[in-house]
């Protein structure tokens, strides 16, 4: 039975907005490219998007033989998990798209892989130029595959007549990609390819012809590049970061008294008012359609607020403990002038210092802050290049943007962070990261 590999992608430039797919068949065993299908869909999400990738790349493997078993490979978490069966389907509007993938193979010949993003860059190439045709009053049209091997001898070429490396070596980086190819591997970002080619994987020249293989994301804006460490041998990594989209949970009891309330205390449930800016914000990310997975503290106004926005956009709810707030010991429900009035010698420490904890036993901005950098690796190595929403408290969301920005750990009290606000934080694959937005309520208006 012939074997099929079907990487699809789709994205909008607005989320809603004027959005494009890009599907490519490819025979396993060589690498060689057997079908492309893109298409500018108009306006739409890019889970819409992505869903219609799909069913085009399932379309055109049917077309080669429908006989064929079919690997499917795509960046996108949701639309595999739901294609397997693991995840529920609630929004309407991808029902029925994923209703008609369903129908096009058996579902016994059809297997789902999620991949990084970093992986399928073909696909992703080519949504985006059905999106710029769109955007030109047009259709997209195929053209010859930058991986068929007329591509990379031109890409070769160009590589050999630039000043970079001896004439050679591009040649190389050609043969690279084929066998990279050959072998399911697929590409790899700039800082891949000379990340094997520091280890002795990958010859030198590759990097160019990788930058010549590679479109950078057009709904990304990547950071001022930095210098590269010393002997690092490569520039900085500008492929799709993690965004943490960092939500601080609804309002509680304690919340409009301002008391303190961490993970020592009552545990609290969302007030009346908190479960309203929970829907609030549900419905503004479910506009956004750019969140992937769902990641909450394990306090029950996370849990709460998270589920909400779950429910909205058709996502599971992973708990993470790391995420939880600070213990605030004998503070815990009391004001910051009870505090004062009771504790002041204690209080005076704590604000003065980050490794003074608070009265009876609680946690210290010293130690919560390595908790939370080791939680922030932690998810950024099992979402990389991926959009992930953390539900999460105060103090958390503000250390996280602290470390984003390097700031002293004064920082932290100069910083608001109002209930049910959005904050976000882009991070790369070589250590730097991007404040994208801070305190945004705009949501609750």
């Amino acid at each position: 039975m012939p074997k099929f590999v079907v990487e699809a992608d789709g994205g909008s430039r607005g989320n809603p907005g004027p959005a494009g797919y890009g599907s490519v068949v490819l025979d396993p065993a060589t690498g060689e490219t057997l079908a492309e299908r893109a298409e500018y869909i108009g306006v739409a999400t890019n889970n819409v998007a992505e869903y219609k990738g799909l069913v085009a790349g399932l379309q055109a493997a049917r077309e080669l033989d429908p006989d064929a078993e079919v690997l499917v490979r795509m960046d996108s978490k949701l639309v595999v998990e739901q294609m397997s069966g693991r995840w529920k389907i609630k929004h309407p509007d991808m029902k029925p798209l994923a209703a008609q993938a369903a129908k096009i193979l058996p579902r016994a010949q059809v297997t789902y892989e999620w991949i990084p993003r970093e992986r399928n860059k073909h696909a992703d190439r080519l949504a985006n130029e059905a999106m710029d045709a769109g955007k030109r009053g047009e259709q997209w049209e195929p053209v010859n595959s930058p991986h068929s091997s007329a591509a990379l001898d031109a890409s070769a070429a160009r590589a050999a007549a630039s000043p970079q490396g001896p004439p050679g070596d591009a040649a190389k980086g050609a043969a690279a990609v084929r066998a990279a190819l050959a072998s399911g591997g697929g590409t790899r970002t700039r800082a891949g390819a000379a990340a094997g080619a520091s280890a002795g994987s990958a010859p030198a020249g590759a990097d160019t012809l990788f930058a010549d293989l590679e479109d950078l994301d057009d709904l990304q804006e990547a950071p001022e590049p930095a210098a590269p460490a010393a002997g690092q041998g490569w520039g900085p990594d500008m492929g799709t970061p993690a965004t943490f989209v960092l939500l601080r949970h609804g309002e509680t009891a304690l919340t409009p008294q301002k008391r303190f309330s961490g993970s020592g205390g009552s545990d609290p449930e969302l007030s009346a008012a908190g479960r309203r800016q929970a829907a609030a914000v549900a419905e503004s990310l479910a506009a956004r359609g750019t969140i992937q997975t769902v990641v909450s503290s394990p306090l029950r106004r996370c849990r709460e607020t998270a589920q909400a926005v779950a429910d909205r956009l058709g996502l599971e709810v992973t708990v993470e403990e790391g995420l939880r707030e600070v213990d605030f010991g004998a503070w815990e429900g009391m004001t910051f002038g009870e505090v004062r009035e009771r504790f002041p010698d204690d209080l005076q420490a704590w604000l003065d210092s980050p490794k003074a904890a608070p009265t009876g036993g609680g946690e210290s901005f010293a130690s919560a802050t390595r908790r939370i950098s080791a939680t922030r690796d932690r998810l950024l190595a099992a979402h990389a290049g991926r959009t992930v929403l953390l539900v999460s408290h105060v103090t958390p969301v503000k250390i996280l943007v602290r470390l984003a920005l390097g700031a002293p750990p004064e920082a932290l009290f100069r910083m608001e962070l109002s209930a049910a606000s959005l904050s976000a934080v882009a991070y790369y694959a070589d250590g730097n990261a991007s404040l994208r937005l801070l305190n945004d309520t705009s949501h609750l208006r």
